[in-house]
């Protein structure tokens, strides 16, 4: 038996351990002492350990994995969608009218009613569709239900689904935010809808992929306030844990707020995993660029500052965007909506200015490319001449469709990647099944892993589920017509595995801390139905987590 001072704290035996440790692929038992892995092995040699003090857990066969590294995950907003009332349940205008009513009567008169949208989450398609009138609520509907508050439907974050987004007020939310008959939005993409009269039926329609409606016509709506993401991100740990989820990284940037409830959450000691935030910055031009960077950011140059639970590095830079949008946005703030992040409008040459600028004061740069790396790449050519990308470890997300050849270029850079399948496979792969190669060169996880481009993948928010990314990774299916989008391009279940886990964590230099089941490393550990890396991968979005393990504490249990 262990000394008492040698003594594991955690053991977990009995089971199936998915190390991802090429030294020891997988061990029946792990023990955890002061929140690292002591020991991976057999059932006898690590029970020999235990002490009257260890807690003991019997897996019954489970199947213990390193836990999920999320690297695109918006985790903020998940829980902010539990701070207003759901219309999930709503099949009719009425059944919504009711649940207005029933909101209407707990709350106090005079005080703002406003909603998740119409539709299923997570997704909300065709929000008013599901609807058995097939349209939303009209403004004297709503005033009948709420008399005497201002009402507001909220419309759906696009990058939950899709576009169009319907919003619905009643007249007095028209008329707080100065919506009559001659209101008209500055952004293009938006309809009013109006009756027979001119008037406005109380429904705005967003037809734009980045919402507009919030920060252009419903100043008077109320935002999310620092407490609410505070109680949001709680709400959200709790919900990623429950899904195995011991990591984020947040690769499209924080806003100052989203970091500062973030932050206070970690002095408290509040945080139940581990998070590296990357900035989102408000500057208008490369000027304010400049003086933020000399004599801000210097907290997140390099690898950043912060410790094992929260970390800020690096900056993200957006590349497209409508500059109207951004300077409403800018104006709103500290209120970012449902996003988290600051919106950007760059053009291309501004935006190499931005990455020149970064790259002389070591700030690594984060940039969505969606379909464009063949624009992105001559920028970071360009940049990587004058300051050598190797070792910085910037990275490109959101890879959409691409060539084997602009992946060449971009592993000669060493630049990290890092992909969002259910956006581009399952939610938008209808953009590309006539694509002449089949959907190969979309998101082409296999030729990037043959390449040797250090690769990850997250899961945007759209869901947060990671086994619903693994089987998107594995099976590459598009949810029109369930086709396969580049069937050359599926990996395996244990490759899937790696992309949401290990990988992961070269993003926050990490790859010497957690990603793998091995002595030494974070006990990060997601305990599931089943192993990943053998079931079927039909299965695999499927599995569920049992209970999740961050720095050898539990902190998700499934009763």
């Amino acid at each position: 038996m262990a000394a008492p001072n040698d003594a594991p704290d955690l053991i977990l035996h009995g089971g199936h351990i998915v190390t991802l440790d090429d030294t020891l692929p997988s061990a029946e038992a792990v023990a955890v002492r002061d929140g690292c892995i002591q020991t991976v092995g057999g059932n006898n040699t690590v029970l020999t350990s235990a002490t009257p003090a260890t807690e003991v857990i019997d897996l019954g066969g489970r199947t213990v994995v390193p836990g999920f590294n999320d690297v695109h995950a918006h985790m903020d907003r998940e829980g902010l969608k539990q701070l207003r009332p759901s219309l999930a349940d709503a099949r009719s205008v009425g059944d919504v009218l009711g649940i207005i009513a029933e909101t209407a009567r707990r709350t106090p008169a005079g005080e703002w009613i406003v909603t998740m949208p119409v539709g299923a989450p997570p997704h909300y398609f065709d929000g008013p569709g599901t609807l058995a009138e097939g349209r939303m609520p009209t403004r004297q509907e709503l005033d009948r239900a709420a008399p005497d508050h201002p009402v507001c439907i909220g419309a759906v974050f696009a990058n939950w689904g899709e576009p169009p987004g319907f919003t619905a007020l009643n007249s007095h939310g028209l008329a707080l935010n100065g919506i009559d008959r001659d209101a008209a939005p500055r952004c293009e993409g938006v309809e009013i809808q109006r009756d027979a009269d001119g008037e406005p039926t109380g429904v705005i329609v967003e037809h734009n992929a980045r919402p507009t409606v919030d920060f252009d016509l419903l100043p008077a709506v109320p935002r999310f306030g620092y407490s609410d993401r505070l109680g949001g991100l709680r709400r959200s740990m709790a919900l990623y844990n429950a899904v195995g989820t011991t990591s984020v990284y947040e690769g499209h940037g924080s806003a100052a707020e989203t970091i500062a409830a973030y932050r206070e959450l970690w002095e408290r000691g509040e945080m139940t995993l581990r998070a590296a935030l990357v900035l989102s910055p408000a500057w208008r031009d490369l000027a304010e660029a400049q003086t933020a960077i000399r004599d801000w950011l210097a907290v997140a140059r390099g690898r950043g500052m912060g410790d094992p639970w929260l970390t800020v590095s690096g900056v993200h830079i957006a590349i497209g965007g409508d500059p109207l949008v951004a300077e409403l946005a800018r104006a709103d703030l500290p209120n970012t909506g449902w996003s988290g992040f600051v919106e950007q409008a760059n053009t291309l040459n501004e935006f190499r200015g931005y990455c020149m600028l970064a790259a002389e004061h070591d700030l690594r740069v984060n940039t969505i490319v969606g379909d464009h790396l063949a624009d992105v790449l001559p920028v970071l050519e360009a940049v990587n001449e004058r300051f050598p990308l190797a070792g910085r470890r910037w990275v490109v997300e959101h890879v959409a469709r691409t060539t084997t050849e602009d992946l060449q270029r971009l592993q000669r850079l060493g630049v990290f990647v890092t992909t969002i399948p259910v956006y581009y496979l399952w939610k938008g792969g209808g953009w590309y099944v006539d694509d002449p190669d089949g959907g190969e060169s979309v998101v082409p996880h296999r030729t990037m892993l043959d390449l040797g481009i250090p690769t990850s993948a997250g899961t945007d928010n759209i869901p947060y589920d990671p086994f619903f990314t693994l089987w998107s990774i594995a099976t590459r299916h598009e949810r029109h017509e369930n086709r396969v989008l580049g069937p050359g391009q599926r990996l395996s279940g244990a490759e899937a595995l790696q992309l949401m886990t290990r990988e992961g964590a070269w993003l926050s230099f990490d790859e010497n801390r957690k990603g793998t089941l091995a002595p030494g490393r974070f006990a990060d550990m997601a305990v599931l139905s089943d192993d990943p890396c053998r079931i079927d991968p039909e299965a695999l979005k499927g599995l569920t987590c049992h209970f999740t393990v961050v720095g050898g504490r539990i902190v998700h249990s499934d009763p």
